[in-house]
């Protein structure tokens, strides 16, 4: 994997995210896991660029998003997209993720984990994270549509990270 800026990406990460979807990985080498993601986004915030990942606290990989610093987005492409199938709808409590699809994690020069099969991964520092809570949706079409009726809905955890480094094939 090399090394390149955020002006040398020069793609639409709207499409890499929602169409190709994402690995959302935390931890180290050692003890990591990993979930598909299709939402998320990439801007321009406090004058950095940064990303923005949206994960449900029952999930496996939001207790290791909590403990670290820093998180991957790895994007595989079409040819693995049985890896990212997998990734979504198994639990890494209950399997290893890494044995069950042949996902092969590296270390980046920080500790992060990527994968060998990424196409690009970009490794992001947590600078803010918040609840989603019911009272706050403006569209109550999206509370019902997307977390179901009534209270009690699971709400994801947001996290905005700075974009610290961008690893390309």
């Amino acid at each position: 994997m090399k090394e390149i800026t955020i002006a040398e990406l020069g793609e639409n990460m709207v499409t890499a995210i929602s169409k190709e979807w994402m690995l959302v990985t935390a931890g180290s080498v050692e003890s990591w896991n990993t979930m598909t993601a299709s939402w998320g986004g990439i801007g321009f915030l406090w004058n950095r660029p940064v990303a923005f990942v949206f994960v449900r606290p029952e999930r496996y990989t939001h207790g290791f998003v909590e403990c670290c610093e820093r998180f991957t987005l790895s994007f595989l492409g079409d040819a693995h997209r049985d890896i990212l199938n997998f990734c979504g709808s198994h639990s890494g409590r209950d399997c290893d993720k890494a044995a069950a699809t042949g996902l092969r994690p590296l270390a980046t020069p920080d500790g992060c984990v990527m994968f060998e099969q990424a196409r690009l991964t970009l490794q992001c520092r947590k600078l803010y994270r918040s609840e989603m809570q019911a009272a706050e949706f403006l569209d109550p079409k999206c509370l019902e549509r997307w977390y179901g009726p009534g209270e009690g809905q699971s709400l994801h955890t947001v996290y905005v990270a700075e974009i610290e480094h961008i690893y390309t094939r």
